[in-house]
């Protein structure tokens, strides 16, 4: 049963609310941002240029980095983060403004860079189509990161573009998956969407992300094996990070759901990142002790006897201006032969 929870906000003092936190029904509220890209600093990204077209996700995943962004609108880091959503209904035309900057070089976009673009907010408001048919106008390079089988909808627009899609998969057991990640499509879906893309020729991969202690360390050999069957040419391995309020709503999912394992789980990574909580600036503080780097040598042995190789590398940008005014509420694209 769905209950509503969110860890106490250091904002709260600071917002006037106009109605009670309660309930649970699903509220849509519309962004009208003046801008859609953002341009990220962390050194632990190799991106410069992300876009969001929702904030909070549907997919209620327990260990989200993204849940503390939600407090910065007014919102809890808990199930308002899951229920009370977001959406920028003017990003594709945001996008093309953007594109036909001189400023503009054609540097690669990566949508999802902190909420999946992919949630199902995506099959009624189609905003993450509509920003991939304005970076096929235009040629600009893409990077997809989702945990959801919907991303294959849109295979013929990745099909035209110089485009990477990764899937974040975690977990293996279904059961395990579904308490964790209660609105993400189950593992052998998401394949079947990596299948999918593969098949119309779009470079896809996986995300082993992040890595929870004492559950994802058994599924990394099958995970590789059943994406790499399904088309993956790469792969990624990263450890947990819990910052402030998702570790609260992380260690609650376990106690909840998984009340077994849930102890042993917080106390491993507790005794591999040193504390609980991180902030951002120590997400790439070394883990500590032998477990994480025993998990990576698994991992590496694994990925390289399938034949994993490092995501193909991009050439020069083929991002290109159309010659013609281009209108900003253009009709349905039409497909380009490359």
């Amino acid at each position: 049963m769905f209950s509503e929870w969110n860890p106490a906000s250091a904002f709260d003092n600071a917002v006037e609310w106009t109605e009670p936190r309660s309930g649970q029904k699903l509220r849509v509220v519309e962004d009208h941002t003046r801008s859609i890209l953002s341009e990220n600093r962390n050194p632990d990204l190799d991106f410069r240029w992300s876009l969001n077209p929702y904030r909070g996700c549907f997919h209620g995943c327990a260990y989200c980095y993204a849940r503390p962004t939600h407090e910065y609108l007014g919102f809890g880091a808990g199930t308002d983060f899951e229920r009370r959503l977001v959406v920028k209904p003017r990003a594709p035309e945001l996008l093309r403004e953007v594109f036909l900057r001189r400023s503009w070089v054609g540097e690669v976009v990566v949508f999802s860079g902190n909420t999946d673009c992919y949630q199902p907010l995506e099959l009624k408001w189609k905003l993450t189509r509509r920003c991939l048919q304005v970076c096929r106008e235009f040629d600009n390079p893409v990077g997809l990161i989702t945990h959801s089988a919907l991303v294959a909808r849109d295979a013929d627009v990745l099909a035209d573009l110089d485009a990477r899609v990764t899937f974040s998969m975690p977990l293996w057991d279904p059961v395990v998956a579904r308490k964790l990640e209660p609105g993400v499509p189950p593992p052998r879906r998401r394949l079947e969407a990596l299948a999918e893309l593969a098949a119309h020729g779009v470079p896809v991969g996986i995300n082993i992300a992040p890595c929870i202690p004492g559950l994802t360390e058994q599924d990394v050999p099958t995970i590789l094996r059943e994406a790499r069957a399904a088309g993956a040419q790469w792969a990624h391995f990263m450890p947990l990070w819990l910052p402030p309020k998702t570790a609260e709503v992380f260690a609650r999912r376990l106690a909840e759901h998984l009340p077994n394992k849930g102890r042993s789980i917080v106390q491993r990574h507790v005794r591999r990142r040193g504390q609980l909580v991180e902030v951002a600036r120590e997400r790439s503080r070394p883990s500590r002790g032998p477990e994480w780097p025993a998990a990576k040598r698994l991992f590496a042995i694994q990925a390289e006897r399938l034949g994993y190789e490092p995501p193909p590398e991009r050439g020069p940008t083929p991002f290109r201006r159309p010659t013609k005014q281009v209108s900003l509420f253009p009709g349905p694209p039409t497909p380009r032969s490359r």
